[in-house]
């Protein structure tokens, strides 16, 4: 299925969750002069304008980036992330991971972003033309298995499926497996929903089955962000974690809990 598209919720809470813990991974990770690199399987747009239609019909960012902005120090990597693109985009400009990646890396590190949906392609082509990005319209798993290992071997992974359809919970486990398998140095970070009907719960039961090496799994509840919307809470799972990542994760914590 291609129906998603991510401008109706970005910004929203679980947003801030993921981006604040990747821009601190990646700040994290380029403090050694080594170069590394950045992949991602559903890579969407790259960068949203939150004051389109779409994302005010659901105003799911008044509940996330709109509130929470201010909770983050303005050297926080993610602080900064978004302060250099709303001055080259807009005050209503938001990163998503693709553009929040090229914005803090360097540009010796390798960026490869995969994409399917032929909209939101074409847009993330044109976001990040002026970045050392390579794009392509491609299914994420195949291209990520086809890329592992990459060269430079340091680096991170982000999966950030849709979770469309109930089938993604059940393959992500193996297809992650397989990953670690060709690219074991690799830090592999998934993005999951929390939700009511507890779809993902035998998702995270098989990834803590596999014992990978260094898991975090950090977890952040949130009430619905409109009636009727069945995400409570937003989780991150990371294999290989940075050090340093867990007592980040806590501080990031304190936000949600207000």
């Amino acid at each position: 299925m291609l129906s998603y598209q991510h401008l109706y919720h970005a910004g929203n809470p679980a947003d801030v969750h993921k981006h604040a813990l990747m821009a601190w991974m990646l700040d994290y990770l380029t403090q050694k002069p080594k170069p590394l690199t950045y992949l991602e399987t559903h890579s969407g747009r790259g960068i949203y304008d939150l004051g389109a239609a779409e994302a005010r019909k659901t105003g799911e960012a008044a509940a996330g980036i709109g509130q929470m902005a201010a909770a983050f120090k303005p050297s926080h990597p993610y602080s900064r992330a978004l302060t250099s693109v709303r001055a080259a985009y807009g005050p209503q400009s938001y990163p998503g991971s693709p553009m929040l990646a090229a914005t803090l890396l360097r540009p010796e590190d390798r960026i490869e972003l995969a994409e399917l949906h032929p909209q939101e392609e074409a847009a993330l082509r044109d976001a990040m033309a002026q970045t050392q990005a390579m794009v392509h319209k491609a299914e994420g798993f195949s291209l990520a298995l086809s890329l592992c290992p990459p060269t430079p071997r340091r680096g991170v992974l982000l999966i950030d499926p849709s979770y469309e359809m109930k089938e993604d919970y059940e393959v992500i486990p193996g297809r992650i497996t397989a990953l670690h398998r060709k690219w074991n140095v690799g830090i592999i970070v998934l993005w999951y929903p929390l939700l009511l009907s507890g779809a993902h719960r035998p998702m995270l039961e098989a990834l803590e089955a596999a014992r990978f090496p260094e898991v975090l799994r950090h977890e952040v509840r949130f009430p619905p962000v409109r009636p009727g919307h069945r995400m409570v809470g937003s989780g991150m799972f990371v294999i290989n974690a940075p050090w340093g990542l867990a007592d980040e994760a806590k501080r990031l914590g304190t936000i949600f809990r207000g």
